[in-house]
This record gives C-alpha cells, sequence and structure tokens, in this order.
C-alpha cells in the first residue's frame, strides 16, 4: 500500500512551452509550465477543468479509430486531435519572426497555424501570421513529398490540405515552408514544412495560435527534424518548478533503472504511438485479465496509446471494470460520488485524517513495468475529502494519460522503435 498524505494534493494542469536552448549536438530543449496556473483556478477546478478535456479528446480518438476503419467513409482523413491540448509550445514561424503559440499533440501529425489573410479564423493570443511579410515563406508544389503524406489534399497549383474532426472542428489552407524558431533561443530550423490555414473553426484551438504534431508520421515536426527522438519529464502538478521537452540528443536516458517496451504500429492509426499492455496489478494482486483486452484488433480498433493530450487514463471496460472492483475491495472507505470532478471512483475521506493507505498500481507492458506513485492514479482533495482514481473505463481505444506521467521521463525512441521510461526528479533533467 502507498500512503498518500492530504498536504500532497494531486491534480491535473495544463502546461505551456516558454523557453528552449540550443546544443550543438543536434538537440535542444524546451522547458514547460502550468497553463492553467494564471487563471487563478482553485485545485478542485483544475481537475474538473483537466478530466472534462480528458473526455472531450478521448471520446475524439475513440471516434477517430471508428471512423477509420469505415471503407465507406471516402471523405474521411486523420483528425489533428487538438481537443483543448494539454501542452502548449511557445515558438516562433517566419523571418523576421513572428510568435507562434501552438498545441503540443504527439496524437497527430500535422503542423500549422493561422494565416493572413484568413476568410474564417477564431480567436488566438498571438498576432495572426502574414506570410506576405516573410522572406523565407514558399508554397509547396503538389509533387512534394509532404504534399503527398497528406491524408486529404487537393492540387492545382498549390498543396490544399484540410483536416476535419468528429466534430465541426477544422482547419483548411495551402501546405507550405518556413523557417521555425524554437522558444527564446536563437536555435532556428529553415524548410518546416507547415499548414498555413486560412478557413479554422473549433473551440478547442482558441487556446493557442494552432498545433505542432509530434506523431510518428511524415509531416510531424520530430519526423522533419530527423532528430530521431524526443522526451520529457513533467514535475508534479502542485510545484512550480518547469517540465523539461527534449530533443534528439538531449533526450536521451543515464539512468540504470530505464525500462524499455517496444513502440507497437498500427496501420489504420499510423500517427499513435501503440504500446503493449499485457497485465495489471492492483495492491498485491494480478488481475485476471485476458491478454487481448488491450490488444490492436484486427479491424484497427483496441490497442493502448500513450498520449500528451490526455490527462486520465482511460481502460477498455473490460479491464477498468476489474480495476474498479479490485480498488472497491481494498480501499477501505465509504464511496462517494465523483461526478462533479467527472471522475468514475470516488472515496470519502474521515474529515480527522491525514493521510490513507491506497492500493499499489502496476501496469505491465511488454518487457517493462509501470510502478506509479500513488500521488500519479490517486487525487486526494482536502477541500472536499474526495479522493478519486484518475482511471476511467472507454470503449475501442486505451489511453495512457499524462497525470500517469508525472515525475517520469519518458523517452520515444522513434529511431529504434521503443518507449523508454525512468522515475526522475524533473527539475534535475
Amino acid at each position: 500500500m502507498q500512503r498518500l498524505g492530504a498536504s500532497a494534493v494531486v491534480l491535473i494542469c495544463v502546461f505551456m512551452a516558454y523557453c528552449m536552448s540550443a546544443s550543438s549536438e543536434g538537440g535542444f530543449r524546451v522547458d514547460l509550465t502550468h497553463v492553467d496556473s494564471k487563471g487563478n483556478f482553485t485545485k478542485l477546478q483544475l481537475l474538473q477543468r483537466a478530466a472534462l478535456r480528458s473526455k472531450h479528446r478521448m471520446s475524439r480518438l475513440v471516434a477517430k479509430a471508428a471512423l477509420s476503419t469505415d471503407s465507406s467513409s471516402k471523405s474521411y482523413q486523420s483528425p489533428v486531435h487538438a481537443g483543448n491540448g494539454e501542452f502548449l509550445m511557445d515558438l516562433s514561424i517566419g523571418t523576421p519572426s513572428s510568435p507562434f503559440l501552438a498545441i503540443l499533440d504527439t496524437g497527430s501529425d500535422l503542423i500549422w497555424t493561422q494565416c493572413k489573410p484568413c476568410s474564417q479564423c477564431f480567436q488566438q493570443p498571438t498576432p495572426m501570421f502574414d506570410p506576405s511579410k516573410s522572406s523565407t515563406y514558399s508554397k509547396l508544389p503538389c509533387s512534394s513529398t509532404l504534399c503527398q503524406a497528406l491524408p486529404t489534399s487537393s492540387c492545382s497549383t498549390d498543396c490544399e490540405y484540410l483536416y476535419t474532426y468528429g466534430d465541426s472542428s477544422s482547419t483548411q489552407g495551402v501546405l507550405a515552408s518556413e523557417t521555425f524558431t524554437f522558444g527564446s533561443s536563437s536555435a532556428s530550423v529553415s524548410s518546416i514544412g507547415f499548414g498555413c490555414g486560412d478557413t479554422n473553426q473549433g473551440s478547442g484551438f482558441s487556446q493557442a495560435s494552432g498545433l505542432v504534431g509530434l506523431g510518428r508520421g511524415p509531416l510531424s515536426l520530430i519526423s522533419q527534424l530527423k532528430l530521431g527522438k524526443f522526451s520529457y519529464c513533467l514535475t508534479s502538478i502542485d510545484d512550480s518548478k518547469k517540465s523539461p521537452l527534449l530533443f534528439g540528443s538531449l533526450a536521451e536516458l543515464k539512468d540504470s533503472a530505464t525500462q524499455s517496451t517496444p513502440l507497437v504500429k498500427n496501420p489504420s492509426q499510423p500517427s499513435f504511438y501503440y504500446l503493449t499492455l499485457k497485465g495489471i496489478t492492483v495492491g498485491g494482486s494480478l488481475l485476471k485479465i485476458p491478454s487481448s483486452t488491450f490488444a490492436v484488433n484486427g479491424d484497427g480498433t483496441g490497442g493502448l496509446i500513450i498520449d500528451s493530450g490526455t490527462s486520465i487514463t482511460y481502460l477498455e471496460e473490460a479491464g477498468y471494470k476489474q480495476v474498479k472492483k479490485a480498488f472497491l475491495s481494498q480501499v477501505k472507505l465509504p464511496v462517494a460520488d465523483g461526478s462533479d470532478v467527472g471522475l468514475d471512483l470516488c472515496f470519502s475521506m474521515p474529515s480527522d485524517t491525514s493521510s490513507v493507505e491506497v492500493p499499489k498500481l502496476v501496469l505491465h507492458f511488454d518487457g517493462a513495468d509501470l510502478d506509479l506513485p500513488g500521488d500519479n492514479y490517486m487525487v486526494l482533495d482536502s477541500s472536499t475529502g474526495l479522493l478519486c482514481l484518475t482511471v476511467m473505463g472507454s470503449n475501442g481505444l486505451s489511453i495512457l494519460g499524462n497525470f500517469q506521467q508525472q515525475n517520469i521521463q519518458i523517452l520515444y525512441d522513434i529511431e529504434n522503435e521503443k518507449l523508454s521510461f525512468v522515475p526522475a526528479k524533473c527539475e534535475n533533467v
């Protein structure tokens, strides 16, 4: 059992990249801070906001997985998955450079921002990019490799793209090439392909000026940089210290306790980072969940992805029911209603109790065991006395959320097709 102190209230937050340092060894660093920290939210409100964002994003991801298996849906193409975005990245675009605050997304590939002249655009926090004022802007031809990598495009002279969602959100424009400068440093990279959107709509975009995809496809930033790997380490959300996002040579994990598991490919969802979840232990018991529960099905549905844009972890319903049952039997507290928080399983803490024992939670991946600290899956809110499990059920797709990734450095090694992780003090990374 693990002890969860009332003073160490665990809450889900989102992050914003705010600075970067370049490396002569082919890597760079972005430091992340909580994006909701300026909103004057209570701790309970932060949890509610993150749970709601996770619910919306999970619904979109599951809908995408279902639609992609429908061969009759000829016009459907991969959504951008911005949702309400859990991370924001601060960078600049063009020459001279124009600030560009972007949603960071490991679940998609396309890099895009709103561009002038804009026929339909949402309000954004930074000035809209004007390609006519940049000396390094150029439209990509239809014959370009990146144009041909778009799930949906049309061509006359220019390469035009359209990215849509399961709802009414979309971005549309031309695929172009530009110089990107990362953070406040002078680290610039030329000839990055991106979507210059002049028709964009969707409430999930308004916190930023566009999106940077970090998925596995050729359009993503990590693929275009050809650095082969990136890692991040998220500090505890009640910690004011920065969380690093590292690219290239700086992303390496050097701790001897590092574990690794293969990154699985799903041809139906080529952008996602799939992992093989073989089993789950709650307390001292390995749950009797069939190994097929979290496997990718023949039609491309199912499976488990690791995702930066979802806070809560979602498990296929058949597996989640057993996890929930195990926590109900092992947590010796009255069950409480967590609907106001947006979570499924909560307990009521006695008012005179300052800490509580919670069962261990271990996720058994192919070749690696993720032994989670209590604060990474149980939320204790001292103002309401609620103790909630930040794991919920889903149908069609399982997601390892970023809440469970706190205080762990996670390396996406695309070159060697593996994901590695190790417990870390993120402020020291």
